[in-house]
């Protein structure tokens, strides 16, 4: 794939985990980067003159997007207005190429999140412009996010295998798949090797030198058997 150069991408979720590192790698391959996020005065789930005017002269989207829920029906109504403001505005705009940030297995495992991400790829799909969709599995970080979601002596942690990848490595590729042509699917991104989420987030623990119990949980059913890899 053949990169262009001096492109302008929009990167929207640009504050986040990975949309930060996004931002670090367009700058470092001299391309523009744009942040499309509420504290540069663009909601993304309103959409309207303030996106229009930000995706102005934009060739590309990356969309890391992101709400925290475990709810399908939150997830869903986020991702599906989201994707549409900014597929709709950059029709608009004259975007080139949208890039979308997803996650590898969500179509065997029914969480409510998954839901969500699932329809973003659907919107996406569906939608106007030439597109790439990359799934990565969770991030190192996802270990810390899994602790400080609830806080307090006990930290309760789903029963999960793993193949965690550097959100920093994660951005590489979203950008190298921005500056290409698009491509639908691309291949999933994974990280060197297979992990447990309890024995991650117990290295965590020690590496924080807090001191919490705990406590490993089995998701039910079909839900727990993909997560466990039993499924």
């Amino acid at each position: 794939m053949k990169e262009r150069v001096g492109m302008r991408v929009a990167v929207a979720g640009g504050t986040g985990v990975v949309g930060r590192y996004v931002v670090e790698e367009l700058a470092a391959a001299g391309q523009e980067a744009v942040v499309l996020s509420r504290s540069r005065g663009v909601d993304l789930l309103t959409g309207g003159a303030g996106l229009d005017a930000a995706l102005d002269g934009v060739d590309a989207v990356v969309d890391v997007s992101n709400v925290t829920t475990t709810s399908a029906r939150k997830a869903v109504a986020f991702f599906d207005t989201v994707g549409r403001h900014l597929l709709d505005a950059g029709e608009r705009a004259g975007v080139r190429h949208h890039v979308v940030l997803s996650i590898v297995g969500i179509d065997r495992v029914g969480l409510g999140y998954y839901q969500g991400k699932l329809r973003q790829e659907d919107v996406v799909k569906e939608g106007p412009l030439p597109w790439t969709v990359l799934r990565a599995t969770q991030f190192h970080e996802f270990a810390g996010q899994t602790l400080d979601r609830v806080p307090g002596p006990l930290a309760v942690v789903p029963r999960m295998r793993t193949q965690p990848v550097a959100a920093r490595e994660v951005a590489r590729h979203l950008v190298r798949l921005a500056l290409a042509p698009a491509q639908g699917m691309a291949p999933d991104l994974a990280g060197p090797r297979v992990e447990q989420l309890v024995d991650m987030v117990r290295r965590l623990l020690r590496a924080r030198h807090e001191r919490r119990l705990v406590l490993p949980v089995r998701m039910p059913g079909a839900v727990g058997a993909a997560m466990t890899g039993d499924g």
